[in-house]
C-alpha cells in the first residue's frame, strides 16, 4: 500500500499499462491530475491538441495500428462533451481509448460551480456519454479510482473492444489515501473458444468443404483480432472467395486471386455477385450493417433463401441480429478461423481450388470489375476524378503505406484503392465521422513512425479538425494530408442528385471564391504545401510531400460534375424519397418492399 493522490493513481496505472501518450487539453478541472505527470514525461508524453474531439481520434488511430489504448484527458463540462464525437466513432468501430475528464468537487455537486450542468441533476456527464462508451465511472474516493481504472482497462480490451470514460472529481484528483500498487491488467489475453463454439467449428468445416461456391465476408473484426494469416490460410484451403466490408479492407491482400473486392451499398459488381450466388457464406467480424447489406434489400447483396450463412463474432448480440443463421460461432476471429483451419488439417483436407470452374469465374469477375471502373480510374479529365487520384496514389506509395479516410467521396472511392497489408486501411466506418481522418492519421503515425501515413480528406471534412496542423507541427508528426477539394459537400450533393433528381441539389455547394486558400493556411501553420489540378501532376506533388521532413499538405482539386465526381455505385441504400416526387417515390417504395425483416427472435 502506498499513499497516493488521485492524480498519482492515474499516473501509476498508465505507467503499469505502458501507455506512452496522454492526449488532451488542460483546464482547471483536470490540473491536479496532470500535475502528477511532471515527473514521468520521459515515459508518458503529454500531447496538447487543439480540440478534445481530436484527442480521442488520435487515440483511435493509434489503437487501430497497435491494438493498444492511449489515454485522453479533458477538463470539466464543455471539454468532456467535446469528446462525444470521438467516443462515438471509437465505440461504433470497436476501438479502445481511456478518456478521463475532470468533474465537480464531490462536496460542491449541485451548487452550479463553473462548467457544471446541474439543472436536472448534479454533475452527471457520464449519463450524457453513456450510449457512446463501453463503460463509465464516477469514482468518489482514491480507492474507488484505483479499482475503476483497473476495470476500465479490462473492459476496453476484453471481448469486443470499446472506449471507457472516467469522470474524476477535482478533490479526488488532489487528495490522497493508501491504495495498492497497480498490477497490469493483461487484458489483451483472448478467451479460448467454448465447447459449444468448438462443436460449431466442426460443422463450419463440413459446410465449407461441401460448398461449391463458398464466400468469406471479412469485416473489421478480422483486423482487430490480427486474424489475417488465418483468413488467408482458410481461403486457400477451401477455395473460398474473400469479400470485405469497408472496415475489413486490408485484412486480405487485394492482389490475391481469391479476393472479390467489397460488397454492399458502395459495393462492387464482383462482390455483390459473389455473395448473392454463394451457397455458403462465412461472415467473420462483421455486424451486417445496412451499407454492408444494401439496407437488407433481398437479392441485392445477400440472397438468404439460397445461402447457408455462418457467422463468427466475439459479441453474442451480433450473432443472428440481422439475418437468420445456419450456424453461429461466438469467439475471437483469430481463434475461430484458426480452429477451422486446424480441423481441416486434422482431416488432411486438400483441395486444388485453382482448377475449379468457380475459381475461373472469380477471375472473370475480377477482370470485369476493373473494366467497369476503368473510365473514371483512367480519365484524363482536368481536374481529375477521385478514382484517378487514387490510381496515382497507389502507384507511388509503399505497399505497407497507411491510408486514412473519414467520410464522403474520399472514403467511398477508397474502396477502389487496393490495400495489401493489414492495418493499412484506417477509416471511420460505422460512424462515418467527418473530421476523423487527420487526427486519426496522427495517431497512426505515432504508432508506426517508419511507415508512410497519408490522410485523404475532403475540403469540408478537413475544415472540422484542420487546427490540428498546429499539433502536428508542435510534435513533428509527419503525416501527409491530401486534400481533395471539390468546393462543397459533394457526396451529399451527389446523393441528392442520384435519388431526388439532378435539379434538386441544395445546401451542398460553394465555389472557389468562398473556399479558403488551404495552401496558404497550411503554410501559415508551418507545413509544406502545394496545389495541383491535373492528374499527371499528382504523383510528383505527393512525392515531394513524402520526402519533406515535416508535416505536409497537398491540395488536389478534383472533378465536380455529376456523376463523375464520385465512384461507381452498385448496391442500394434506403434513403427515403419525399412523397411529392411521385415517380421516384414509387420506385423507392418498390425497393423498400424488398427489405428483409430481422429474424423473429430479435
Amino acid at each position: 500500500m502506498t499513499n497516493r493522490t488521485g492524480g498519482e493513481i492515474v499516473r501509476d496505472r498508465l505507467l503499469a499499462e505502458k501507455v506512452p501518450y496522454l492526449v488532451g487539453i488542460l483546464g482547471h478541472g483536470i490540473v491536479a491530475m496532470i500535475d502528477a505527470f511532471r515527473t514521468v514525461q520521459d515515459q508518458i508524453k503529454i500531447l496538447q491538441v487543439r480540440h478534445e474531439q481530436s484527442a480521442v481520434h488520435i487515440a483511435d488511430g493509434y489503437y487501430r495500428v497497435t491494438g493498444k489504448p492511449l489515454a485522453v484527458f479533458t477538463s470539466i463540462g464543455p471539454g468532456a462533451l467535446n469528446t462525444a464525437i470521438g467516443l462515438g466513432a471509437s465505440y461504433v468501430d470497436s476501438t479502445a481509448a481511456l478518456v478521463i475528464s475532470g468533474e465537480t468537487h464531490t462536496y460542491m455537486e449541485g451548487r452550479g460551480v463553473l462548467q457544471e450542468v446541474e439543472r436536472k441533476r448534479p454533475a452527471d456527464v457520464p449519463s450524457a456519454l453513456e450510449p457512446l462508451v463501453k463503460a463509465s465511472y464516477r469514482p468518489r474516493s482514491q480507492k474507488a479510482l484505483h479499482d475503476d481504472l483497473a476495470d476500465a482497462f479490462k473492459q476496453m480490451t476484453t471481448g469486443r473492444p470499446g472506449p471507457t470514460f472516467v469522470s474524476l472529481p477535482m478533490d479526488v484528483q488532489a487528495e490522497s489515501d493508501e491504495v495498492p500498487d497497480p498490477v497490469p491488467t493483461n487484458s489483451l489475453e483472448v478467451q479460448e473458444l467454448s465447447a459449444e463454439a468448438l462443436k460449431a467449428v466442426e460443422e463450419a468445416a463440413n459446410l465449407l468443404t461441401s460448398a461449391e461456391r463458398p464466400v468469406i465476408v471479412a469485416g473489421g473484426g478480422v483486423t482487430l483480432a490480427n486474424a489475417e494469416p488465418a483468413l488467408v490460410e482458410l481461403a486457400e484451403r477451401t477455395g473460398a472467395a474473400v469479400v470485405t466490408t469497408l472496415q475489413g479492407k486490408g485484412c486480405f491482400p487485394e492482389d490475391h486471386p481469391l479476393y472479390g473486392w467489397h460488397l454492399g451499398t458502395k459495393g462492387t459488381s464482383i462482390g455483390n455477385a459473389l455473395t448473392t450466388s454463394a451457397d455458403v457464406i462465412l461472415a467473420v467480424g462483421t455486424r451486417f450493417a445496412d451499407q454492408v447489406a444494401s439496407s437488407f434489400r433481398a437479392n441485392t447483396t445477400f440472397a438468404t433463401d439460397a445461402t447457408k450463412l455462418i457467422q463468427i463474432d466475439i459479441d453474442q448480440r451480433e450473432l443472428g441480429k440481422n439475418y437468420e443463421l445456419e450456424l453461429a460461432i461466438q469467439g475471437d476471429a483469430k481463434k475461430s478461423l484458426s480452429a477451422i483451419n486446424n480441423e481441416l488439417q486434422e482431416r488432411e483436407y486438400a483441395f486444388d481450388y485453382q482448377s475449379t470452374i468457380y475459381y475461373g469465374e472469380i477471375q472473370q469477375l475480377r477482370g470485369d470489375w476493373l473494366d467497369e471502373t476503368a473510365e473514371l480510374r483512367e480519365s484524363e479529365a482536368v481536374p481529375p476524378t477521385v478514382p484517378r487520384f487514387y490510381k496515382e496514389l497507389r502507384e507511388i506509395l509503399d505497399r505497407d503505406a497507411i491510408v486514412v479516410t473519414s467520410s464522403g467521396h474520399a472514403q467511398a472511392c477508397v474502396l477502389e484503392f487496393p490495400f495489401y497489408e493489414p492495418k493499412t486501411n484506417l477509416t471511420s466506418g460505422g460512424f462515418s465521422t467527418m473530421g476523423w481522418a487527420y487526427p486519426a492519421a496522427m495517431g497512426a503515425k505515432l504508432a508506426a513512425p517508419d511507415q508512410q501515413v497519408v490522410a485523404v480528406i475532403g475540403d469540408g471534412d478537413f475544415m472540422m479538425t484542420m487546427q490540428e496542423m498546429a499539433t502536428a507541427m508542435e510534435y513533428g508528426i509527419n503525416v501527409v494530408v491530401v486534400l481533395l477539394n471539390n468546393y462543397g459537400w459533394y457526396s451529399i450533393r451527389d446523393l441528392q442528385m442520384a435519388e431526388f433528381g439532378e435539379d434538386r441539389a441544395i445546401a451542398t455547394d460553394w465555389d472557389d471564391k468562398k473556399s479558403p486558400d488551404f495552401v496558404a493556411i497550411a503554410k501559415g501553420f508551418g507545413l509544406y504545401s502545394e496545389s495541383v489540378d491535373k492528374p499527371d501532376d499528382i504523383q510528383a506533388a505527393v512525392q515531394r510531400a513524402l520526402e519533406h521532413d515535416g508535416p505536409s499538405l497537398v491540395e488536389v482539386k478534383v472533378a465536380r460534375d455529376f456523376p463523375n465526381s464520385g465512384s461507381t455505385v452498385v448496391g442500394w441504400w434506403d434513403v427515403p424519397i419525399p412523397t411529392y416526387l411521385e415517380d421516384r417515390r414509387a420506385e423507392y417504395e418498390q425497393a423498400r418492399n424488398e427489405i428483409e425483416p430481422p429474424p423473429a427472435s430479435t
